[in-house]
Parts: structure tokens; sequence; C-alpha cells
């Protein structure tokens, strides 16, 4: 039986438990859409130990690569209704929850890295972050930078889009890459990230389109052999987190998710500029044979920006909404 004397405190401890932001043990869990040793897996692995580290080891956060937890976008769908925690997956897969994104997979808008870097962590990112909250429940915290979809297929050397024709392409299920590929003159196939490699490999699709790093580490090189350097898609791979289960933490966990995801990110950036190159020789090491668009790619960007352009201007929330980006990037 507690005395007064012993009641005070007892009071006390259990008032400053409730009210402190205490971090409490927990393990999360993170879908991983590629397979591990691509830049998904990279911003993964850096965020989880930089958030270990930050909690002092009381946050654990499993991943699972592959596409273990579903597709990427049943990912999604299961982060907005609080069943998943974080995960990671190409940008393209977030757009039909939230088309305004679709600015980031417009062709040839973006051109290198650094405007990546630039439009993703700017006022720009941020919008489409609120965006994304708002329509899809989901809220992007880190990004994850692949470089270029560059073109592979196992059939010939492409040049140009005429070279496209009669080689049957993989595309994701996503309408500004279906588009691009209509206005180069090819019905391309949509197809699951998960079934892409079985594809390639029983020749139900000829080519598809892919970052190097993921090209590698999907092992393509062993289904490919020509890539065609086109640079019409820089692809971005978004962390994200259910929205209800952000809210439900603490502030002090919130800020520590938010400072790992931020310092993943730049991590994340340094990283594709160090193994870029590297990963390209080790490519044509493997027997891959690497061929640039003819004529600075100048005939891929005329058809895709006549039509798909303006296709998509009402998605991304307008031909203003464009043109302040391209304004933005300096063009």
């Amino acid at each position: 039986m507690f005395t007064k004397s012993k009641l005070l405190p007892f009071i006390t401890a259990v008032s400053l438990a409730v009210s402190s932001p205490v971090l409490m043990a927990k393990n999360y869990k993170m879908a991983i859409g590629d397979a591990a040793g691509g830049t998904q897996w990279e911003l993964g692995t850096k965020f989880t130990e930089l958030l270990e580290e930050k909690t002092d080891g009381k946050v654990k956060v499993d991943m699972f690569p592959n596409g273990q937890l579903g597709n990427e976008q049943d990912t999604v769908n299961n982060a907005a209704i609080g069943l998943l925690d974080f995960s990671i997956l190409a940008i393209n897969n977030v757009t039909p929850f939230s088309p305004t994104v679709g600015l980031l997979t417009m062709p040839y808008v973006i051109q290198s890295a650094d405007e990546a870097k630039l439009l993703t962590q700017g006022e720009v990112g941020q919008e489409l972050v609120e965006n994304t909250i708002r329509d899809a429940g989901v809220r992007i915290i880190g990004w994850a930078y692949s470089g270029f979809r560059v073109l592979t297929n196992s059939k010939r050397p492409v040049a140009t889009p005429e070279d496209l024709k009669g080689l049957v392409i993989r595309v994701p299920r996503n309408e500004i890459m279906i588009s691009s590929y209509q206005a180069w003159g090819v019905n391309p196939t949509p197809m699951a990230w998960s079934e892409t490699f079985t594809g390639l490999q029983q020749g139900v699709v000829d080519g598809q389109d892919n970052p190097y790093i993921t090209v590698y580490a999907m092992k393509f090189n062993e289904v490919q052999k020509y890539v065609t350097n086109i640079r019409y898609i820089f692809s971005l791979e978004p962390l994200i987190i259910s929205e209800s289960i952000f809210q439900q933490q603490t502030p002090e966990m919130q800020a520590a998710i938010l400072e790992a995801s931020k310092e993943a990110t730049e991590h994340s950036f340094a990283y594709l500029q160090q193994t870029e190159g590297k990963i390209r020789k080790d490519l044509e090491a493997k027997g891959m044979v690497f061929t640039d668009p003819a004529n600075d790619e100048k005939e891929w960007i005329e058809k895709v920006t006549a039509s798909v352009w303006p296709k998509f201007y009402a998605s991304i929330g307008g031909k203003d909404k464009l043109d302040e980006t391209l304004a933005l990037l300096g063009r």
C-alpha cells in the first residue's frame, strides 16, 4: 500500500513517462522493389543505419527487397492504410496515386543529376511531398538518385526511334512512359517489375529501360546485350512512410526519421556519383554493347516533347507548372 510520501514520486514518474517524448523499442518493415545491391537498397540500408543510431538502437527497420511485400504500387496502397511502414519504389509507381508527381517523369525535363537534386530537394519537391500526403496518404521523406533510364534489348543496337521497330519493349504501368514509346513509333508492353526478368529471359519482351545500376543489380546483362544511352527520364526512387504511422510518432521520433532520411538522401546522391561510371565499365566487361543516340538524341527529344508534354499538362498541374520548372532549371 502506497503512503502519501511514496505516492507523490510515483505520480510524478508516471506523469513524466506519459508527457515526455520517450522513444519506445520498435521494429518497422520496409518494402524495396529492387534486388539488394541497387540504389533502393543503398538508400534503405543507410536510412536504417542512421535511424538506429539516432534512436540509440531502440528502433530497427527490417528490409524486404525484390518485391517480397508486394509490387511497388501495392506498397503505396498498404502504406496509405497503415499496413506497411516504409517503402522505396520508382517514382512512376507513385504517380498513379498522386498525378502531379508525374512532373518528375516528364521526358527530357531533368537533364542531369544536379537538376534532379535541385528539383527534389527544393520548393518543387516540397510541393510534391505535400501533394502526395494529400492524394495518396503517404509522405515522401527521402530520395534515391539512380541515374538515367537507358534502353536495353537483346536483339540489336538502337540509335534512332526507327531502330525500335519490331522490338517488344517492357515499360511500367505508367501513362507518361507508355506515351513516350508510342511517340517513338512502338507500342510498349506494360509489365509488373516482378515479372520483368522472366519476361526478358523467356523472350516475351525484347527490352526494357532502367539505370545502369538497376541493370547491374538485377543481372539484366544475363538476358540483354545492347544498351542505348537515352536520357529521357532520370530515375528517382522515393522513400515513403505511411502518413498515418508518421503522425502516430512522437515529435522526437518524427525528427529522427526526417533527419535520417535527409542524410540518407545525401548519401544516395554521392553514391551515384561514385559508382555509375564503374558500373558501366563492369557491364561492358560482361559483354554489353553501348550505343549513343544519333544526332545528340534530337529526334527522340522532338517526338516526345511535341506530343507527350501537351497530353499531360493537366495531370502535372498545368503547362505553367512545367514552364516554371524549366525556367528554374535555366531552360
